[in-house]
C-alpha cells in the first residue's frame, strides 16, 4: 500500500497531524502516516483545502506549526532532522533550485503554486527553517473579496474602474495580509485582450488571462554565474510588449527600474511591506535610493507623486480575517519631503466607507470613459 492508501484525514475545526510509530493504523476517525513521513506529509500539504492564507512552518522537527485563515497552531507531528532534510529536498527537485552551505537560502516555487522558503544552520542555530505557503485558489475576482467581508461593494467598484483605466496601482500591508491575493482579483478586472507581463522572486500570482508571460529570478550557479535578479527582469519585461507590467513585489533597489517602467507611460502594478498607504509612499520614495551614489530625492519623490495613482492598503486582523482598510490617492504634489495624497475610503464604524474625497489625478479616468465621482457618490 502506497502512502496516499495509508492517510486519511479528519478535517475539524483544529485539524491535527498525528504521527503514529511502531503500532497499528488507527481508524479513519484520525490521520495515518506511513513510515515514509516526509512523503505523507507533502501529502498532507497537497489535500489542505483551499484555506485562505494556509501556511506550514517547521522550526525544529518537534515545532511544526500550521495557520489556518491567519490563526497559528502548533501540531503534534514529531519528525526526524532527516526526514525535514528529505522533504525539503523533495520539494525542490521540481524547481531546479538548491539548498546547502554556500547558499544556505531558498525561495521556491511548488507545482501547486505554494512558495517554499528554507533556511539551513548554520545560519539558523541548529534546525532547518521550513515555511510553506498555500495562496488560494478560491479567490479569482474583486466581487470574491466583497463576499468575504474584505472589501465593500462600492470600494470594489472603485478599484475595478482604476483597474480599467489603467491606473498604476502600489498594494501596501504586512507580511501575509493577502497582498498577492489582492492583486490577483484586481488584475482580474483587466481587460480580457490586455498582454500582462508579471516579474517576481518566485511565482507566486495565479493569474487567469488569455496573454500572459511570467518569470521568476533564478539563483547563481555553483560558480557564482547566471543569477537572475528582479532589476533585470523588470528591463527585459519592457521588451516584451506589455499593457501591464506587474512586479510581485518591491524591497530594494529594483524599485528604481518599476518607476522608471510606470514613468514610460506604461500600466502598472506592484505590491510593497508597509504599515499604511502613506507609509508606503515614503517607502517607495527611499528605496530607490539603495540603486546608487547618482539617484537622489529630487528625481525618487516627484516620480513617485506622479506614478503611483493610488494605494491600497491591507491588513489582517488578531482573529486571523484579512481586509482592506484604507484606499490613497496621492496628488501628483510633493510637500517638502512628503508625497501628498488624498484618503479616499477608510474604515468607519468597522466598514471600509468612502470619506468624501475624490482622487485629483482624472486624465487617466477621463481618457477610459469613466467618472469616478460617479461610484464614490453612490449608495454607501
Amino acid at each position: 500500500m502506497d502512502c496516499s492508501e495509508q492517510l486519511s484525514l479528519t478535517l475539524t475545526s483544529r485539524s491535527s497531524i498525528v504521527r503514529q510509530q511502531g503500532s497499528k493504523p488507527p481508524s479513519t476517525a484520525g490521520i495515518r502516516i506511513s513510515p515514509d513521513t516526509s512523503k505523507c506529509l507533502r501529502i498532507i500539504i497537497s489535500r489542505q483545502p483551499p484555506i485562505v492564507g494556509t501556511e506550514f512552518w517547521i522550526n525544529g522537527p518537534h515545532r511544526v506549526f500550521i495557520a489556518r485563515d491567519g490563526v497559528p497552531e502548533l501540531t503534534p507531528v514529531a519528525l526526524t532532522d532527516g526526514e525535514v532534510r528529505d522533504l525539503v529536498e523533495r520539494m525542490l527537485q521540481s524547481s531546479g533550485r538548491r539548498v546547502d552551505l554556500s547558499s544556505p537560502f531558498v525561495d521556491a516555487s511548488l507545482p501547486d503554486g505554494s512558495r517554499l522558503h528554507v533556511v539551513i544552520p548554520d545560519v539558523t542555530q541548529r534546525h532547518w527553517a521550513v515555511n510553506i505557503r498555500k495562496f488560494t485558489q478560491r479567490i479569482r475576482d474583486l466581487q470574491r473579496l466583497v463576499a468575504l467581508g474584505s472589501l465593500s461593494h462600492q470600494a470594489a467598484e472603485f478599484l475595478r474602474m482604476c483597474v480599467l483605466s489603467g491606473q498604476n496601482i502600489l498594494v501596501s500591508g504586512a507580511t501575509q495580509s493577502g497582498k498577492t491575493t489582492l492583486l490577483g482579483a484586481l488584475l482580474s478586472s483587466a481587460r480580457p485582450n490586455e498582454r500582462i507581463v508579471t516579474v517576481e522572486e518566485t511565482f507566486e500570482l495565479d493569474l487567469v488571462a488569455r496573454d500572459r508571460v511570467a518569470m521568476q529570478c533564478r539563483q547563481p550557479s555553483l560558480e557564482g554565474t547566471g543569477e537572475i535578479t528582479l532589476r533585470r527582469l523588470i528591463k527585459e519585461s519592457l521588451r516584451m510588449r506589455p499593457d501591464r507590467l506587474v512586479v510581485g513585489e518591491v524591497r530594494e533597489a529594483e524599485s528604481l527600474d518599476l518607476l522608471i517602467a510606470l514613468n514610460s507611460g506604461l500600466p502598472g502594478m506592484s505590491s510593497i511591506h508597509a504599515n499604511s498607504a502613506r507609509d508606503a509612499l515614503a517607502k517607495l520614495s527611499t528605496l530607490p535610493l539603495l540603486a546608487g551614489r547618482n539617484i537622489d530625492s529630487a528625481f525618487v519623490l516627484p516620480t513617485v507623486a506622479g506614478c503611483i495613482d493610488l494605494v491600497v492598503h491591507c491588513e489582517i486582523g488578531r482573529s486571523g480575517k484579512r481586509r482592506v482598510v484604507e484606499i490613497v490617492a496621492p496628488s501628483g504634489q510633493v510637500s517638502g519631503s512628503l508625497v501628498e495624497a488624498s484618503t479616499i475610503f477608510d474604515l468607519q464604524a468597522g466598514m471600509l466607507a468612502p470619506t468624501g474625497s475624490h482622487p485629483t489625478k482624472t486624465a487617466k479616468f477621463r481618457a477610459a470613459g469613466f467618472d469616478p465621482a460617479a461610484v464614490l457618490a453612490g449608495v454607501r
